[in-house]
């Protein structure tokens, strides 16, 4: 009987252990655009980054603008929206889809880009005016 109680209370701790190292393996953070703001030097190693897709670069299609989703409720013309350029490794999400881009930002001399290994689309908007 006291063997089966060690081997009981083994058993527990060990799938106790396991849960907590899974704990620390589950996905990167979440942080908002507006968050990110004009300091993504601030932000170092992979994370995701929560937003809304607001536009796609003129010059490469890769590289989509995300806004943050609180610009959403900004109705007239005048709105001063942020925008962090997000390069997307395949397609690009549509106009209008909120979006979570887990990657990392990445320093070039024209500024900084944040580089997405994975995009999961969430919910889709409607930004036709």
């Amino acid at each position: 009987m006291k063997t089966y109680r060690r081997l009981t209370m083994a058993l527990a701790l060990g799938a106790a252990i396991a849960m907590g190292m899974a704990g620390c393996q589950g996905e990167a953070k979440v942080v908002n655009v507006n968050e990110v703001g004009s300091k993504p030097e601030a932000f170092t190693g992979e994370f995701t980054l929560a937003g809304v897709m607001g536009g796609v670069s003129q010059t490469d299609k890769t590289i989509i603008g995300v806004m943050d989703l609180k610009e959403l409720q900004c109705k007239t013309g005048n709105c001063e929206k942020l925008f962090i350029p997000v390069k997307v490794a395949g397609e690009a999400p549509s106009l209008g889809d909120e979006i979570r881009a887990t990657g990392a930002f990445h320093k070039y001399p024209q500024g900084f880009l944040f580089e997405a290994k994975k995009i999961k689309v969430v919910k889709k908007h409607n930004l036709k005016k």
